[in-house]
């Protein structure tokens, strides 16, 4: 199975939009590219810690690739807004795009630059970087709105 790693504001409607795309077998919301070990939501969403609100997503490339899923990942954002996603403020909740190695690299690039030619009017601000830790975050966060029963 493999893994992309992506930030596009809260993480709770990302993760219900991946979890409904053909193709993933499974995602986890979590906080990645800060400086806080094992930080905790109240962390991330009051204090300093460089962490985006993030989804893991591990996926099964027999059904959709990664270039694929970046398709997904410019539609369900607004990736021309920095640091927010509609009423969400913060630089938790930026857009990027965590690449795990260069061909993700690579293929995070050219989807960037053909959206930003192609979709999007403004220059879309979304950082392509490199992953580091993924800390999980609280239970309670994993699937909420599924929890919900808003999925």
């Amino acid at each position: 199975m493999n893994i992309g790693i992506f930030a596009a504001g809260c993480f709770w409607g990302v993760q219900k939009k991946f979890d409904l795309t053909a193709g993933v077998e499974k995602t986890e919301v979590g906080y990645t590219g800060g400086t806080i070990k094992n930080p905790t939501y109240e962390q991330v969403c009051y204090e300093e810690t460089g962490h985006a609100e993030s989804i893991k997503v591990y996926f099964d490339e027999k059904k959709i690739t990664y270039r694929e899923l970046l398709d997904v990942f410019w539609k369900i954002h607004d990736p021309t807004t920095l640091n927010r996603q509609g009423p969400d403020i913060g630089d938790q909740y930026r857009s990027a795009i965590f690449y795990l190695n260069t061909e993700q690299k690579k293929e995070s690039e050219e989807s960037k630059k053909k959206a930003n030619k192609d979709i999007f009017d403004n220059k879309i601000v979304t950082q392509i970087v490199k992953a580091e830790d993924f800390y999980l975050a609280e239970e309670y966060h994993q699937k909420y709105l599924k929890k919900l029963g808003r999925y």
